[in-house]
């Protein structure tokens, strides 16, 4: 990050009582701080204790807004900032000093936020507090989520598991969400040994007191566990007992038990630190939860920060606790995670020294990868991507560089359109064409007059009329894909007006200087862009064994040869399946209005209800934008087509992990290394079968990662387009 941001933090928490939203907030503005950011955290609440904000006072860069104790809301008193009133003073914040970035908790807050419009494309949401089922996942509660995405630069997610769930249910989420893990500090005094524990043995649960977080049967723990023989004493961490109108007895009935029951020492509220002391003198970390949490999306802090003392921690058994520690990890509570289950697995780790060791290098080995130190770096790469600086050429320029981008379908420069918006010294516009051929002439030459580089993605009727509509002492940047050279329109292009036709190949591009007979020097190849942060996630179990395709119509992409393999492999072995990510043919009217479009359909739908080898094998999943998280479920992308100009589909597959096998439709090998093509599918097959070992796959996979990295990633092929916008 080569300038200074400047961050304002804001989350609809109290930071007098210590939870985990309240550690969120402190969390994110130490990374923020150390990834280099200037970073105000505006207060919600009248401080009552500093056991969270003093730890921020001396940060360099870290501001702390004090609304109450600044008189900043006209009417606020003592009560906690409404998020109305949050909103109004964040405006008034940002206006006396603009931020780059605003990141925000608390849906009702965000929804809020967006509503008032002020900071439009700045907000960085994180969001733990949505519907996570779907049966929570209402219309309503959809399109909300959608206006936030919509406002949003980023959303922050807390697991891979809550980024996909999100994405599936709102497209307009998808290459907008980020990881953003619970961050751990490092334990600024030195970590005990564990190797026996205390007698008696010493439980710890820091927190908020919640009737779901079995905080009131925990105090149990003690007196049951003597009952089979260990003496235990449980020493719980924090001020905050929830109040849940569904339990309307829960507050009087917890402060009790904190208060009078043998074997429970309340310590009541601390400092980060200092609950972290008192943990590090403990034996075992307590994370058992209701089972009806089980299917949460959100990762606890507090395992992190157990595993970071070199604490064990007893939990329930969840997805996202085995993929935190493993399906073998030795301490998840058995059975339906009942008290007396609970009292078990803390009698197995004190009885079995073996089975405490393992648990707690599981623990801190987990925690390793949840630093602040790694938080800062993630801060900082996130940062750096989403706000670039200013290329010299465009610093040097007295006057914003003015950019218009012209074109039917924009899909394909999606991503490069996000990364030159947020260029500083560029302005961008768009002329959104409604049709190939259809446009509003007026606005068009508007931006013909406007602006200093015009982009016409396809070299279609757009790139006719600009090249002939062309301002002189502007730029005008035609990309080039493959239909084009077909259907007659590159002869109707003014060439002599047009100074580079990008084309996304070198087959195409030698193609385009054959049959147009175009000047060499205008024509450049910039391959397809590939996010392959975004893509690049853990497989799903079972995804070695399913093939995938993405996009099977028209007819060239050929869904029958990538039937062939399947047929192939499954002849072998029956766990071979295929899913299919696209549109059905019928859906495309200028596909399905051919008859012998329609006739290979026909066949190819027949043979899969035929097929024995085929039954039940395929799948067919619904079209939109959330690639990344199914491909999660493939282990290899076919690129079966008759012909490409370029295919994103193996690339993207290859970004998550997935072995690409391609055919050698004409130009594959000059974009994909030669050992993922394959002359049949009958070939294809046999390789696909020749990495049914997982260590072969994985080691397949990884290769074919880090090529697709060094050749196409979003970052390089967007330094390469910013470099053609700025200095031709």
């Amino acid at each position: 990050m080569t300038r200074i941001l400047r961050a304002l933090v804001y989350g609809d928490v109290d930071l007098n009582l210590i939870d985990g939203s309240a550690v969120w907030a402190q969390s994110t503005v130490r990374a923020l701080a150390l990834a280099g950011c200037r970073t105000r955290l505006v207060l919600k609440s009248p401080v009552v204790t500093g056991r969270l904000t003093d730890p921020l006072e001396g940060l360099p860069g870290v501001t702390l807004v004090r609304p109450y104790e600044e008189r900043l809301v006209p009417g606020q008193g003592d009560h906690p900032l409404s998020p109305v009133q949050a909103s109004r003073l964040l405006t008034q914040l940002d206006q006396d000093e603009p931020c780059d970035l605003l990141v925000l908790r608390g849906r009702r807050l965000v929804t809020r936020v967006v509503a008032d419009r002020a900071f439009d494309g700045r907000i960085w949401a994180y969001l733990t507090d949505i519907p996570q089922t779907p049966a929570e996942m209402t219309e309503e509660a959809r399109a909300g989520l959608a206006r936030i995405a919509n406002a949003s630069q980023q959303l922050l997610c807390q697991t891979e598991e809550l980024r996909c769930f999100l994405e599936t249910w709102v497209p307009e989420a998808c290459g907008r969400c980020l990881l953003s893990p619970p961050a751990v500090p490092e334990p600024a005094f030195p970590v005990p040994e564990h190797d026996r524990p205390h007698d008696p043995v010493r439980l710890v649960y820091t927190g908020k007191f919640a009737p779901r977080w079995n905080t009131l049967p925990m105090t149990r723990l003690p007196a049951l566990l003597a009952e089979q023989g260990v003496r235990a004493e449980l020493h719980a961490v924090g001020d905050k007992i929830h109040k849940d109108p569904a339990h309307p007895g829960f507050p009087v009935a917890m402060a009790e038990a904190l208060r009078s029951t043998p074997g429970v020492h309340h310590h009541g509220g601390q400092p980060r630190e200092e609950a972290m002391r008192i943990a590090a003198d403990c034996d075992l970390g307590l994370g058992w939860r209701d089972p009806v949490l089980d299917a949460s999306l959100e990762l606890s802090t507090k395992v992190l920060e157990f595993g970071s003392l070199g604490l064990p921690v007893i939990l329930n058994r969840t997805p996202a606790h085995e993929a935190l520690l493993g399906s073998d990890y030795p301490l998840y509570v058995p059975g339906g995670a009942e008290l007396t289950d609970a009292a078990a697995a803390v009698a197995r780790a004190v009885r079995e020294p073996e089975t405490r060791r393992m648990a707690a290098d599981r623990c801190r080995d987990a925690a390793r990868r949840y630093t602040m130190k790694n938080a800062a770096v993630r801060w900082r790469t996130q940062l750096d991507r989403a706000l670039p600086s200013a290329p010299p050429a465009v610093a040097a320029r007295p006057q914003p560089l003015r950019i218009a981008v012209a074109g039917h379908d924009l899909k394909f420069l999606s991503r490069l359109l996000d990364h030159v918006r947020a260029l500083p010294g560029v302005e961008v516009r768009i002329d959104a064409w409604p049709a190939l051929a259809r446009h509003d002439q007026a606005a068009s030459r508007e931006l013909a007059d406007w602006a200093d580089v015009v982009v016409v993605e396809w070299c279609g009727p757009a790139a006719v009329w600009y090249s002939r509509h062309k301002r002189p002492g502007s730029r005008l940047v035609v990309r080039l894909h493959r239909f084009e050279l077909d259907a007659g329109y590159p002869e109707q292009v003014d060439i002599d007006a047009v100074d580079r036709v990008v084309c996304v190949s070198p087959y195409y591009a030698r193609s385009t200087l054959e049959r147009t007979g175009w000047p060499a020097v205008k024509i450049q190849t910039i391959p397809n862009w590939v996010d392959t942060d975004q893509l690049d996630r853990p497989k799903a179990p079972g995804a070695r064994f399913r093939l995938g395709m993405i996009g099977i119509a028209p007819s060239r992409k050929r869904l029958d040869l990538g039937l062939d393999v399947l047929e192939a492999l499954r002849a072998r072995d029956r766990r071979w399946h295929l899913s299919v990510k696209s549109k059905p043919p019928w859906e495309y009217w200028w596909i399905w209005n051919k008859p012998e479009e329609r006739a290979h359909y026909d066949a190819v739908l027949r043979r899969m209800q035929r097929s024995p080898l085929l039954e039940g094998a395929v799948v067919f999943d619904e079209f939109g934008p959330d690639v990344a998280g199914w491909l999660r479920r493939i282990g290899h992308v076919l690129s079966t087509s008759d012909d490409e100009s370029f295919h994103l589909a193996p690339a993207e597959g290859m970004a998550s992990g997935a072995v690409p096998a391609l055919l050698p439709w004409p130009g594959a090998d000059e974009i994909y290394d030669r050992r993922w093509i394959h002359e049949s599918p009958e070939a294809m097959a046999e390789a696909i079968a020749g990495l049914e070992e997982r260590e072969d796959w994985l080691f397949a996979g990884e290769v074919a990662r880090k090529q697709v990295r060094e050749s196409f990633s979003l970052d390089g092929v967007a330094r390469t387009w910013t470099e053609l916008l700025v200095s031709g």
